[in-house]
C-alpha cells in the first residue's frame, strides 16, 4: 500500500540503478558508492550509559537492522565515564557510546589512540536542582554533582556556574558521583542540590520534586554530546564490521525520528528503560526536538563539536586555551560509507 512506502527507498533504488548502469555508461559518480562490506557474523560489545541517547541502537535492535547485517550487539552499561574510558582502552569492549568529550579526554589527557566515528545528539541536558535553589548563583557554598569533573556535561555545568559568578573549588564543591541515573537519585539529599541531567532522568528527578534552571542549548548553545568512539587500531582492522554497525545505527536514528514510528519508539523506551507511558512520551518529545535532541542521521554537529572543544579549552586550559581543528579527533569515513548503504 502507498501509505507504507519508505520515502528513503527511492534513494536506495537510485544507488542500485547507478551501480548496475555504471559499467555500461561509465558513470563516474558511482565511484562514490563502494559496495557494502560482506555480512560476516560478528559480535560487537557496545558500552553505553543507561539513557535515551541509546534509542537509535534500541530501535535498530528492535527492527532487525543489526541482524540483517550479521551484527550481534552486546550492550554493556557503565556506571561512570572513568570506567568506560578505562574499559575501551583495555579492550573490554569494541565500541563506546557516550559524550564524545570523553574521547577527546582519552586522546589529549590519557594519550590513547581513540577516534570519534559518528555523532548522535545534543545531550538534551538541563541543569536540575533541588526546590530551594532558585538560580545558579544559589549553588554558592554547596555541591555540584557530576560524573567525572573534567569531561562533558560536568564542563557545561561548571561553565554555567562560572557565568553565574561561581568558581569550582572555591565557591562550591564538585562531587563525582557517576552516571545520570545515580545523579538523579542524589537530588533527594540536601547535600546534592544541583546536577546536569538528560531524559528520562530529567523527568524522574522532577517527579521527586526537583526543577530545571534551563536547557543546555539555551544556557550554553549548540553542543555535540553523544556519539560513537572506538580505538583507532581496532577501526582500521575491522572497518567492515564498524561500517555495518554504523549503517544499522543510522537506520535506528532515522526510525526514531520518523513520526510514523512513534508508537514503536515509545514501546522500546518503556521496555529498555523501564519507563511508564507518561515519561516515555516526555522523553520522546525531547529526542525529537530539533537542535536539542537527536541530529538527523545521527550526524556530527560541527558547530556543536567546535563549541565542545572551546569549552574544554576554557574550563580545563587545554591547548593553551586555543582548541585545535575538529579533524584531529574525527574519522567520519566509516560513517560516510555507512550512510551510502543505510536504508
Amino acid at each position: 500500500m502507498a501509505a507504507s512506502l519508505n520515502p528513503r527507498r527511492p534513494r536506495t533504488a537510485v544507488r542500485t540503478l547507478c551501480l548496475l548502469l555504471a559499467p555500461v555508461f561509465g558513470l563516474s559518480g558511482c565511484a562514490m558508492l563502494p559496495p557494502p562490506p560482506p555480512n560476516d557474523p560478528v559480535t560487537l560489545r557496545v558500552n553505553v550509559f543507561r539513557g535515551s541517547s541509546n534509542t537509535p541502537i534500541y530501535m535498530a535492535m528492535e527492527r532487525g537492522d543489526f541482524a540483517r547485517r550479521g551484527i550481534t550487539p552486546q550492550l554493556q552499561f557503565t556506571p561512570n565515564s572513568d570506567q568506560q574510558r578505562d574499559g575501551l582502552a583495555a579492550g573490554r569492549f569494541e565500541i563506546a557510546v557516550a559524550a564524545v568529550d570523553n574521547a577527546v579526554a582519552m586522546i589529549e589527557v590519557a594519550k590513547k589512540d581513540v577516534v570519534i566515528v559518528a555523532g548522535g545528539d545534543g545531550g538534551m541536558n538541563e541543569m536540575i536542582v533541588r526546590p530551594e535553589i532558585m538560580r545558579a548563583a544559589d549553588v554558592r557554598g554547596k555541591t555540584f554533582v557530576v560524573d567525572a569533573p573534567n569531561t562533558a556535561y560536568a564542563l557545561i555545568g561548571r561553565k554555567i556556574l562560572k557565568n553565574a559568578g561561581l568558581a569550582d573549588g572555591k565557591d562550591y564543591k564538585l562531587n563525582p558521583l557517576g552516571g545520570t541515573e545515580a545523579r538523579s537519585k542524589s537530588l533527594g539529599s540536601p547535600d546534592s542540590p544541583a546536577t546536569m541531567l538528560n531524559p528520562p532522568w530529567t523527568f524522574v528527578a522532577k517527579d521527586l520534586g526537583a526543577k530545571s534552571l534551563g536547557r543546555t542549548v539555551d544556557l550554553f548553545g549548540p553542543y555535540q554530546a553523544s556519539g560513537i568512539f572506538v580505538m583507532r587500531p581496532w577501526a582500521q582492522a575491522n572497518g567492515g564490521a564498524l561500517e555495518r554497525f554504523l549503517a544499522a545505527y543510522i537506520e535506528g536514528c532515522r526510525a526514531t525520528l520518523d513520526r510514523a514510528n512513534k508508537a514503536q519508539v515509545l514501546s522500546v523506551l518503556q521496555k529498555q528503560l523501564k519507563l511508564d507511558q507518561r515519561i516515555a512520551e516526555l522523553t520522546y518529545a525531547e529526542l525529537t526536538t530539533p537542535g536539542h535532541g537527536m541530529d538527523k542521521d545521527c550526524a556530527m554537529n560541527r558547530q556543536g563539536f567546535e563549541n565542545m572543544l572551546s569549552l574544554r579549552a576554557e574550563m580545563e586550559g587545554q591547548w593553551g586555551g586555543r582548541p585545535p581543528a575538529p579533524e584531529k579527533f574525527l574519522d567520519l569515513s566509516f560513517y560516510q560509507r555507512a550512510l551510502a548503504h543505510a536504508r
